[in-house]
């Protein structure tokens, strides 16, 4: 059963737009001839989003204010704030100055006394950039760089290049906010035919891959067999995140680091990277 019933998610305040048509723009040629006339370009919201638990801020992130709910269980999750979606109530998303240059968000969960207690013993304050994983990390022991081996699923053995890179043969029609801005990333939820069947978006990599676990953790899909796409590189906090989670499988359109590929051979996680049909590369 599902933990969550999203239209059961309180917002109390009128939600932000994740695309503000505010800005105008002006085409330019290969000849460096501008365009006579201006235009007006829609570009991605990037805004403060607050992440409340038991009436504490935990966390600071810059993100696209779109699927927020989904966005704090995922987070609470997968930096293992909480072990299980049981562990997170009573979502609450709240908005603040719209229509102002200040605009921001804040998400008040409610999670176990169990784990706020442990929460309160380790708690950390992040400062969140679109472009860092690891912000706020007192110190490097804190860095969890050896992940628990993983489950190695039936599935996964006949995992090949067409199965993965069918998910990314549909993505581009399912990234609604990045055709419009040109600058969101996407993280997506593909079984192990290659079915795309989820599709989260924002404008920081990692935010995105939060929001997909929120999106399996509130439909009651946590677990199910898949493996996880994504439109960015492969970084060290995405394989980190994904191995906490238990994904067996992981694939981006761009190349990894020397740390991801580190963490995924140590998790046991089958990793495949620059996966532009028709050709994919798997490293691990």
């Amino acid at each position: 059963m599902p933990m969550h019933d999203l239209s059961e998610t309180a917002e109390t305040t009128p939600p932000l737009a994740p695309l503000s048509p505010l800005w105008a723009g002006q085409w330019c040629g290969g000849s460096g001839a501008f365009a006579q006339s201006m235009q007006a370009v829609e570009v991605a919201a990037e805004v403060p989003v607050a992440l409340v638990f038991n009436g504490i801020s935990h966390a600071v992130m810059m993100a696209t204010p779109q699927d927020l709910a989904e966005f704090a269980v995922g987070f609470a999750l997968s930096e293992g704030v909480v072990e299980r979606p049981e562990d997170c109530r009573d979502v609450e998303v709240q908005t603040h100055g719209v229509g102002t240059p200040d605009a921001s968000c804040s998400v008040h969960m409610e999670i176990a006394p169990r784990q706020f207690a442990r929460l309160k013993e380790r708690r950390r304050v992040l400062a969140g950039r679109t472009g860092c994983g690891v912000c706020g990390i007192e110190s490097l022991q804190a860095l969890d760089l050896h992940p628990a081996p993983l489950a190695a699923p039936v599935w996964r053995e006949g995992l090949g290049a067409a199965t993965v890179l069918r998910p990314f043969e549909a993505l581009g029609a399912r990234q609604l906010l990045n055709a419009r801005a040109g600058s969101v990333h996407a993280a997506g939820w593909a079984r192990p035919d290659g079915e795309l069947v989820d599709v989260l978006e924002d404008v920081g990599r990692h935010n995105a891959l939060d929001k997909l676990f929120g999106r399996l953790a509130l439909t009651g899909r946590l677990g199910e067999p898949g493996f996880v796409v994504m439109t960015s590189r492969t970084s060290y906090e995405l394989v980190r995140k994904c191995a906490r989670m238990g994904v067996p499988a992981f694939a981006t359109i761009s190349a990894p680091t020397s740390l991801a590929l580190q963490l995924a051979r140590e998790a046991g996680m089958q990793l495949w990277g620059l996966c532009r049909p028709p050709s994919a590369l798997r490293y691990v």
